[in-house]
């Protein structure tokens, strides 16, 4: 192992490796900043760009532009609520409302130390059971992945706040909008209305800009817009007492993104999504959640950073893509002429090896120049709401079009504000629509597949260990919650006649 790091080391050090790593992450920030882009879309890009270079060389500026634009995405997400990645929407909860309340610069550095930590301690897990990890991760079959995801549908129980109604309520229209197209595992069409655009179902990343970017300036411009911040320096930095309340999160952000992450096609959204489940059921600060909570923004960014490094494991171990982006990647290798696997570590040490040890010095690259440049970003919520709305509606429309690749994504974009505008007008959670969105392709491929293991028996789930474990834990996490809350509200309600029965 020591050898091996020294030969990695070795060869991410070079100043050709070093400076193409550090175009990659800048590239990755500039990338995830545009709404829409994302990082599979900026590395399948960029891709052509890096077919003159090493392959080393080029596969860690990719993988600079990949975790680059996580951090970017994290960044519109927090300044003007418009998620730049499908693993950046939960950021919008807590870390738009801190820059509402004056705090971007304190969200921005909260953001990118969380980030920082997840990439150190994922690396570390990383480099030392990278192969172990790959294995045990064969073990999940459909069961154990349709376990995984209920457990990530339990999360609304969070998400919807006071009222757990609305919550379920919005993750079934999430679920029903997700069924849009043709259906897991036949050829019947649903939802389509007879049109040819919905055969491939709604574009997630249109309707989440939609109901996040478009939703939020609707709903300002009808409450009459806001004053322009004018929050001093002294306001963006961040402060003692919320920098000792980031290790906690980022740590538990951390261990269930490099878990999530190694299983392939679990990715990073769903990471970011059940570690503010998680936060809003072991935090110590879980009611502040929603309202601007430092644990809101270090628990799903370290979860979301942890995934995407931890999804290589899979990649390179057993050459099998663990996300969206991973997978261009993989056809990078094969472009390279290498194939990933067990062999690739024996073969090729010097590319693996350099390629995992330079993930450390990019992140710290991204930690260098973010952390002092974002009270400066933060400047962006100075700017009159007069430019900035329409500024962000033209990113909005040109991003659903970069997607869609057509008018269509525009049109779903122009629907989804108006959902969103109701939404927030009635006070409808948003995030158990998006969880529903997300998870509802999965859930149904996964639902299929462990139906046809059973021979329509979904009782299977109990039969093995793995999924047995995740369906209890997930059925808990549902029930628990709401039985806790109404027990404490009769204890309440008790003490309170008592208190007038004595008086």
């Amino acid at each position: 192992m020591i050898d091996n790091l020294m030969l990695g080391l070795e060869t991410a050090v070079s100043p050709e490796n070093l400076l193409w790593c550090a175009v990659g992450v800048v590239l990755g920030t500039v990338i995830g900043l545009m709404p829409g882009l994302g990082s599979a879309t900026g590395v399948a890009i960029l891709l052509p760009v890096t077919l003159t270079m090493e392959p080393v060389t080029a596969l860690i500026m990719l993988a600079g532009i990949y975790y680059g634009s996580q951090y970017g995405a994290s960044i519109s997400s927090i300044l003007i609520s418009t998620p730049g990645d499908s693993s950046s929407v939960v950021l919008t909860l807590d870390g738009y409302q801190m820059a509402r309340k004056g705090r971007a610069g304190a969200a921005l550095a909260i953001s990118a130390i969380a980030s920082f930590i997840a990439a150190i301690l994922s690396l570390i897990v990383m480099l030392a059971i990278a192969a172990p990890i790959a294995s045990w991760a064969l073990n999940f079959g459909p069961p154990e992945t349709l376990a995984i995801i209920l457990l990530g549908m339990a999360t609304i129980v969070t998400f919807a706040g006071e009222n757990m109604l609305r919550g379920i309520i919005m993750a079934a229209v999430g679920l029903l909008l997700s069924m849009m197209g043709i259906a897991s595992g036949f050829t019947t069409a649903r939802f389509t209305f007879g049109s040819v655009e919905l055969l491939s179902g709604l574009e997630f990343v249109a309707v989440m800009i939609g109901i996040f970017a478009l939703g939020e300036v609707l709903h300002q411009i009808q409450r009459g817009g806001e004053k322009p911040i004018r929050a001093g320096f002294r306001d963006l930095l961040l402060k003692k007492d919320e920098a000792k309340r980031i290790p906690g999160p980022a740590l538990r952000g951390t261990f269930l993104g490099t878990a999530l992450g190694v299983l392939p096609g679990a990715g990073a959204t769903l990471a970011s999504f059940m570690s503010y489940g998680l936060e809003g059921r072991v935090g110590k600060h879980r009611k502040e959640l929603g309202t601007g909570a430092v644990e809101g923004v270090a628990a799903p960014e370290a979860s979301n950073n942890a995934a995407a490094n931890a999804s290589f494991i899979p990649t390179l171990a057993l050459g099998i893509p663990g996300s969206g982006t991973t997978a261009i990647l993989l056809g990078a290798f094969v472009i390279f002429g290498l194939q990933p696997g067990p062999m690739l570590f024996e073969q090729q040490p010097d590319l693996v090896w350099g390629l995992l040890v330079s993930f450390f010095f990019g992140n710290l690259l991204l930690l260098v120049l973010n952390l002092p440049l974002a009270p400066v970003f933060a400047q962006v919520l100075r700017v009159p709401y007069s430019y900035l709305y329409p500024i962000i509606i033209v990113l909005s429309l040109v991003g659903a079009y970069a997607v869609g690749n057509s008018l269509f994504a525009v049109w779903v974009v122009f629907f989804a504000g108006v959902l969103g505008f109701f939404m927030k007008k009635y006070d409808f959670p948003a995030a158990p629509l998006v969880l529903g969105l997300v998870l509802g392709p999965m859930l149904e491929r996964t639902l299929v597949q462990t139906s046809s293991m059973g021979h329509g028996n979904l009782l299977i789930v109990f039969e093995r260990p793995l999924s047995a474990f995740f369906m209890v834990v997930a059925i808990l996490a549902f029930v628990v919650p709401p039985l806790w809350t109404a027990i404490q509200g009769r204890r309440q309600r008790a003490q309170a006649q008592k208190a007038s029965v004595d008086a």
